[in-house]
């Protein structure tokens, strides 16, 4: 980063606080310091032989400058960058699913379980490229703008978040800023390999590791043909007010998985969609029957979670609930946390969970 960007970002940060409350993806209301080598690198793509020869082709044939269209604009990057930072929810793990360790990403805000602030997954994967002890950014309570700028970055991605117009244009003072298409919080995983890649100079082999998940997914799911056709919702209610229930969109990441895998979003449901960029919908408990023609929902939640929603005069009367066809997913867990999916969580978790929606498909039947 050069002395006159850096001298711009400090003065900015001294005249204000910018800070915005990350929400947590998988949560009830709503992310190393070191080079890879080229080993490294090539035990990093899913399909090692093409992706490397991939990887040569695009080193070669790429022309700078690369411009990138999002919700705050365009993005221009003037050449290949070498120092990948990543802020908020799972960008980390695009760059690191190809062979990139970033120079500092977001520490994990929901679904850690041993205090290492990071996912299994992101875990795994540092390992095999030979980091265990990557350069973490602390901004659970708002962007750490001074360390994001301290890990000297070349590009900065951003494209699954929910960054304003001012972390933004603080944040490009830092360094080029990949963001998300078009709204906080609905960047499919796809869109965010996508634009991720190309912000790293890496279209062709994004492209690939796209095609690469979508026939892991294909696979998995191919696995469980009593879920295909079947009518599901993923909600979300709070165990001290039953009074309100979210259900999360397709255009939210944990619905549109869930079509991705052969299944379809109940139109009681979608007629209560008034906006295309909300990532979930609001009902009030005297309004579940909207969720009667979901043959089986997904849930944060456990077994006695799920017995006092069937003792609920409102929600017991669900179909789906009455009959207990309900994947139940433990909150603040990982598997929760893979509800909104990267290219590596995909791949670590879905077994598990196609497990336990197979499982309330099941049940529905009965």
């Amino acid at each position: 980063m050069n002395a006159k960007r850096k001298n711009a970002l400090k003065m900015l940060l001294l005249s204000a606080v910018v800070a915005i409350p990350l929400a947590a993806c998988g949560s009830n209301s709503n992310n190393s310091t070191a080079d890879s080598n080229a080993a490294a690198t090539n035990n990093a793509t899913t399909n090692n032989a093409a992706a490397n020869n991939s990887a040569a082709t695009q080193e070669a044939t790429t022309q700078y400058p690369i411009t990138i269209k999002h919700a705050f604009g365009e993005t221009v990057i003037e050449s290949k960058p070498e120092r990948v930072a990543t802020i908020q929810w799972a960008n980390h793990d695009v760059a690191l699913a190809l062979g990139v360790v970033p120079v500092g990403f977001s520490e994990g805000n929901y679904g850690v379980t041993d205090g290492s602030g990071m996912l299994p997954w992101t875990k795994e994967k540092l390992a095999e490229l030979g980091v265990d002890k990557p350069n973490l950014f602390k901004d659970t309570d708002g962007l750490d703008f001074e360390a994001i700028s301290d890990a000297d970055p070349d590009v900065i991605l951003a494209s699954y978040s929910g960054i304003t117009q001012e972390d933004y244009d603080t944040l490009s003072k830092i360094a080029p800023v990949v963001a998300y298409r078009t709204a906080p919080w609905i960047t499919s995983w796809r869109e965010q390999i996508l634009d991720n890649a190309t912000g790293m100079g890496m279209q062709a082999e994004g492209e690939q590791l796209v095609k690469d998940t979508e026939a892991l997914i294909e696979t998995a799911a191919n696995k469980h043909p009593e879920i295909k056709g079947k009518k599901v919702a993923f909600v979300s209610l709070s165990p001290s007010d039953l009074s309100k229930i979210y259900v999360y969109t397709p255009a939210d990441p944990r619905g549109g998985f869930l079509l991705e895998l052969g299944m379809e979003f109940p139109s009681s449901l979608q007629e209560k969609v008034t906006d295309d960029k909300a990532f979930y919908i609001e009902l009030s408990s005297e309004n579940a029957d909207a969720l009667n023609d979901a043959d089986l929902l997904v849930l944060y939640g456990d077994e006695a979670f799920l017995k006092t929603l069937q003792a609920d005069p409102l929600m017991g009367k669900v179909p789906a609930i009455q009959k207990g066809a309900v994947a139940l997913i433990g909150d603040n867990t990982p598997l929760a946390a893979s509800g909104t999916p990267s290219p590596l969580s995909i791949a670590y978790t879905i077994d598990e969970y196609l497990g336990k929606v197979a499982e309330a498909a099941g049940k529905a039947n009965e």
